[in-house]
């Protein structure tokens, strides 16, 4: 195209109303907490104040600017990442060097090494293998795989970080997205194939000790407070029903709002039968590549027994299949550019903006606020507006942060109440792993976008309506079934 054709057609495009609106209202909203008086300091039932510093105050204005700008992708979502540090550094927020060594924190290194196994997953031919298995298990009605991949992906969460669950499911969901058919544009079936994946790996991540790192945090805490262990058998008995409810009403909504266009995929079972039997024997690099990640899940389930182990982070043993795949050749540097380097940007905004509310008292201070103004409610109102906090805290911040701004506050004001601190501890946790609304909530609801399946506009939406889902499902089980299980509600 010539350079005066391409001026052409660039000055015949429409201005886009909606993007300038919701990237220069963002950057209002910012600039109205940056510039606004200082706010009233936050009291807790013991009288002690939080003050609201200017950091604070500004921290929060650039949590919201970040959200909106997520929300409508007024600019490409990593770009918006890059900004949350530009403007720490810009507006004086914290320093460059803290803002931009998040972008590096273990926990994006974490997701980096989990993307890595889900490459090799895909470069070795194990993620075909593995979709025309459970093809050839659930058979070709369309609902019927959809409830398959969710089961799939809720039960690996149990065994391993959901992180790496979503990185291993999603070339899975490719290959089953792309026996389908649908045109190249996103589909019905796509959108609930990929959001599923992102919500049930939450679902499924709560239930044990393994699926994140939220649980065995929040049982630290809760140790030092009230002195004793959360046994690892605990946290099934009790999140065991509300995890697996989750994904049931996750594949009931999704069958609902994103009915298929096609009921059944007729010829699927000899299809996938042909496919499969093309495939051969496993290779040695696919061998190879079970034996790495299966290596790492056993490093990490055996930290919570070997002492030894328990000291080295996360993700330098996530990483430790990454090293191998290079060393032997399982994967190539070329393999490099194919990384979602959007979406690890995405998460690295987040964090950054994570420990900034942290760092600056400003998450300390919403907690304080938000707690503090049910300090007079019912009892089973205040817990569930715990659950509520954490729930919109945990959809911008990494969710260890969002159980350890909330949860030694919530566990105070609750002596004053009544309120046994198990049941603040459990329904914290379920609320801390289901980030259903915003892609910075979660690694797999990042993952889950690269698909090109849904937009963050539609992800917010539907979010918002399966969050009240799982708060229903909350409120329900703190009087119903938690107590029959012998979990103390009330404090005695």
């Amino acid at each position: 195209m010539s350079d005066a054709a391409q001026l052409s057609a660039s000055v015949s495009q429409p201005f886009d109303w909606k993007k300038w609106a919701a990237l220069l209202g963002g950057f209002a909203v910012f600039l109205f907490y940056y510039l606004s008086p200082a706010w009233p300091d936050a009291i807790d039932p013991s009288g002690r104040a939080f003050t609201l510093s200017p950091e604070g105050k500004a921290a929060i204005g650039l949590f919201l600017m970040a959200g909106i700008w997520w929300v409508f992708e007024v600019i490409p979502i990593g770009i918006t990442a890059i900004a949350i540090g530009v403007f720490q550094a810009l507006f004086m927020i914290r320093p460059a060097k803290e803002a931009f060594r998040d972008f590096m924190d273990p926990s994006v290194m974490f997701i980096f090494g989990s993307m890595i196994i889900g490459m090799a997953f895909t470069k070795t031919g194990l993620t075909k293998r593995l979709a025309y298995k459970m093809l050839t298990i659930v058979g070709e009605n369309t609902r019927s795989i959809l409830l398959g991949s969710l089961v799939v992906t809720a039960g690996l969460a149990h065994l391993m970080a959901h992180t790496a669950v979503a990185a291993t499911m999603f070339p899975i969901l490719l290959a089953i997205l792309a026996l389908y058919k649908e045109g190249e544009g996103p589909s019905r079936f796509g959108k609930g194939l990929f959001i599923g994946m992102a919500w049930a790996a939450g679902a499924g991540s709560v239930i044990t000790f393994l699926g994140s790192a939220r649980a065995p945090a929040a049982a630290s805490m809760f140790k030092e407070f009230s002195g004793r262990d959360i046994g690892f058998f605990e946290l099934p008995l009790f999140l065991g029903i509300i995890g697996w409810g989750m994904v049931f009403l996750i594949w009931l909504y999704l069958s609902i709002v994103f009915k298929p266009s096609k009921a059944t995929i007729p010829g699927l079972r000899q299809k996938v039968a042909r496919l499969s039997d093309a495939l051969g024997p496993m290779s040695r690099n696919e061998v190879f590549v079970l034996a790495c990640v299966a290596l790492v899940v056993t490093l990490m389930a055996l930290q919570a027994a070997i002492p030894a182990l328990r000291a080295i982070d996360r993700a330098a043993l996530m990483l430790v299949s990454t090293l191998l795949f290079f060393i032997f050749g399982v994967l190539k540097v070329q393999d490099l550019e194919e990384l979602p380097w959007n979406i690890i940007l995405l998460f690295s905004g987040a964090m950054s903006i994570g420990f900034c509310l942290w760092k600056t008292g400003a998450a300390e201070w919403m907690a304080v606020i938000w707690l503090g103004a049910l300090q007079d409610a019912h009892w089973w109102v205040f817990v569930m507006g715990i659950a509520a906090f954490v729930l919109v805290m945990t959809n911008f911040i990494m969710n260890v942060a969002a159980i350890a701004i909330s949860l030694p506050v919530s566990l105070v004001i609750a002596r004053y109440l009544g309120v046994a601190p198990d049941v603040i501890f459990y329904a914290s946790l379920v609320t801390a792993g289901m980030p259903f609304v915003l892609l910075i909530g979660a690694a797999p609801n990042a993952i889950a976008y690269e698909s090109k399946q849904f937009t963050p506009g539609e992800f917010f939406w539907h979010g918002l309506a399966m969050s009240a889902i799982l708060l229903v499902v909350l409120g329900l089980a703190i009087v119903t079934f938690w107590p029959w299980f012998g979990m103390p509600v009330l404090a005695r």
